[in-house]
């Protein structure tokens, strides 16, 4: 039995509560014990490890609902140059990266196999706790199909990770019975085209409506949720009318689509920064031809439809798509929510709270509360002041996950 105590700094627990000064976490193992002020807790009479907040301020550990750890900017190319190997050594550093930018969660969306997380799970390597999709389901022609209009096939291919390509509702099945027998915690479907795409545009609507249900259905055989990269409106509504649990991107949401996922209570994961990062190398020439067209018209439209439906009271969450843009800037998306609309404490609910509730892990993370696992951050300057600063991994002195300090950059 291990103790551990987080003091001297404010709370701000993640529920929306009004933050606490002078607060203490009490953490058993890897277990939160007391969470509040300081002069109501009682310091049990055993050997325990005291952590000073230094008078920052101390938040649950953050949750990206939407990234891809295995990747470095989707360069389609790499797959025909490099070793699969690097794939995976670059994995563990873009791993770090995400840690030491204060997420200790994520919902991988794509690449991340079973294996990378029991790596994580045995403490072979270090990396957030993670819940997986292995392989999104794409069409023939869609998404996540790389084959080229020359002939060349650049996806990724070893066992344990199954080839994402299905059509009709029987091979729609199929393919999701293969990649939850892979791992899968999550089913992730490609509803539409998208920027990174050789093949389509991000308004193309993919996959039919009765191909959606199957997908919905089948992942509910095992009690999973559903996830549904999604840009054009057509895509957007035909994903929610299947019953898809998080709309992904969100791009030329309209009314009707806004309407739909407040009434089948969906959540919308809009990658505002993804969108801000890709305009930015359009324009600085450094991006594939094929891809600066799409990138440069919808970072506008995107964010202004986003405005419309956090307006319309859409439950919004914290998604980045790392591994589209660099690893380590994840944070950087909770100003980008404030822009939109959001207040502090809303953006940083978003990527914790929300983003539990998103995941169906509410009851073990998300919030600062007595009986949840010991995921915690510590902030140097206060993130309801400046929402802004929390995206400097400089600023985030302590990261722990399951009660680990894994990393602290505390001046002591």
């Amino acid at each position: 039995m291990a103790y551990s105590f987080i003091h001297n700094g404010t709370l701000i627990d993640g529920t929306g509560n009004k933050p606490i000064k002078d607060a203490v976490i009490l953490i058993k193992n890897n277990i939160i014990e007391y969470v509040g002020p300081e002069d109501l807790l009682s310091i049990p009479d055993s050997p325990i490890t005291k952590i000073d907040a230094n008078g920052g301020f101390i938040l649950p550990g953050f949750i990206d609902t939407h990234l891809h750890l295995m990747t470095n900017g989707f360069h389609m190319e790499d797959t025909m140059y490099n070793p699969l190997s690097l794939f995976f050594y670059n994995g563990v550093e873009n791993m770090r990266l995400t840690l030491d930018a204060g997420v200790t969660t994520v919902r991988d969306a794509g690449l991340a196999d079973y294996g990378v997380k029991t790596a994580v799970e045995k403490g072979l390597i270090a990396g957030p706790r993670m819940q997986i999709t292995v392989s999104p389901l794409s069409i023939t022609g869609g998404h996540f199909d790389f084959w080229l209009k020359s002939g060349f096939d650049m996806k990724i291919s070893y066992p344990g990770y199954p080839d994402s390509i299905c059509d009709g509702k029987d091979d729609v099945r199929r393919k999701v019975r293969e990649v939850m027998r892979a791992g899968a915690e999550v089913i992730k479907v490609m509803a539409t085209g998208g920027v990174m795409s050789a093949n389509d545009s991000p308004e193309h609507p993919q996959f039919s409506m009765g191909e959606l249900k199957v997908i919905v259905e089948e992942a509910g055989t095992r009690g999973l949720k559903t996830m549904a990269h999604a840009h054009g409106a057509e895509g957007i509504k035909n994903a929610v009318m299947a019953g898809i649990d998080s709309v992904e991107h969100g791009t030329y949401l309209d009314e009707e689509a806004i309407q739909m996922i407040l009434e089948k209570g969906a959540y919308l994961i809009p990658t505002l920064i993804t969108q801000k990062y890709n305009k930015l190398m359009a324009e600085t020439g450094s991006m594939e031809d094929y891809r600066v067209e799409d990138a440069m018209r919808i970072a506008d439209i995107h964010k202004e439809n986003i405005k419309k439906a956090y307006k319309a009271g859409v439950a919004m969450v914290m998604g980045t798509d790392s591994g589209v843009i660099e690893h380590g800037v994840n944070l950087q998306e909770l100003g980008l929510l404030c822009e939109i609309g959001m207040t502090p404490i809303e953006a940083i609910m978003s990527g914790t709270k929300i983003a539990a509730e998103c995941m169906g892990w509410q009851d073990k993370i998300g919030t600062l509360e007595a009986g949840k696992l010991a995921d915690v951050v510590v902030s140097k300057k206060n993130p309801l002041f400046n929402i802004n600063s929390i995206g400097n991994p400089d600023n985030i002195e302590v990261v722990m996950k399951d009660g680990n300090i894994l990393k602290d950059i505390r001046e002591l």
